[in-house]
């Protein structure tokens, strides 16, 4: 795609994640969730970007495998599309936090967003670095039971219905989602920052200076960021339902 297209394309998803995001709010919530139909919407616009580009992510990489080879130039059409609608996603969610949280509660999500931002829109208009973006996009298989898990704690399902008040059981199926979650952490989150990581000191000399600063600082930042989230998680899924076990025993 040349410039114009581009930028239509990417303009035209931040369009189509706003409308999303409009049309979320006319369909039912669950009463729990009711006092809280911003996150409700923000959450599940997010977990319809995930499951679109994690999957797109795979794909591309499936039908372009030489583009994990050269992570510079190899590009297709395919994957220059899937940049640009990944970076209306996260121009829009960018505004929809801004606007609609404080910035005590939301900056560390909109570092991320703007690391993301900055990388993601050098790779599509210079049509370089894509394959790079790609692979980074991975990390959005695990979004989808991030987001899984967010959703049912908001909708009130964490819990079996009558447990213990005291001592609360996880149920079924936030207990899987937990799991699924965990464990793709680590292998989408935590092994591809890794592997990126690998990638670009072992590369160094095949890039300008800024693209190298900008690759370290934001693989830097949200790797620091991934490590938060998982013992975040940890903390909140295992070890909280661990103590919770040996009380009741």
């Amino acid at each position: 795609m040349d410039l114009r297209s581009t930028l239509l394309v990417t303009g035209g998803s931040v369009c189509s994640f706003k409308l999303l995001n409009t049309i979320v709010r006319f369909l039912p919530t669950p009463e729990p969730a009711r006092e809280k139909t911003w996150k409700w919407r923000n959450i599940s616009t997010s977990f319809s970007h995930s499951s679109l580009t994690g999957a797109w992510a795979v794909l591309c990489l499936y039908r372009q495998p030489q583009m994990v080879e050269d992570l510079i130039s190899s590009h297709s059409l395919f994957s220059h599309c899937l940049v640009a609608v990944s970076t209306g996603y996260f121009i829009h969610d960018f505004l929809d936090v801004a606007l609609n949280q404080s910035f005590k509660q939301s900056w560390e999500l909109l570092l991320h967003h703007s690391v993301v931002i900055s990388c993601f829109t050098l790779a599509v208009t210079s049509r370089l670095y894509l394959g790079l973006a790609v692979v980074s996009l991975l990390i959005e298989i695990n979004s989808v039971f991030l987001h899984i898990r967010q959703l049912l704690l908001l909708s009130g399902r964490r819990n079996r219905p009558g447990s213990d008040i005291t001592a609360p059981r996880p149920s079924v199926t936030y207990s899987i989602t937990s799991w699924l979650n965990l464990g793709t952490l680590l292998v989408f989150r935590v092994c591809t920052m890794g592997w990126m990581t690998r990638w670009l000191a072992a590369h160094s000399a095949r890039m300008p200076r800024y693209v190298l600063i900008m690759g370290t600082v934001g693989l830097s930042l949200i790797s620091t960021m991934n490590i938060g989230l998982f013992y975040r998680l940890l903390r909140a899924d295992v070890l909280t339902n661990t103590s919770n076990t040996s009380r009741d025993q």
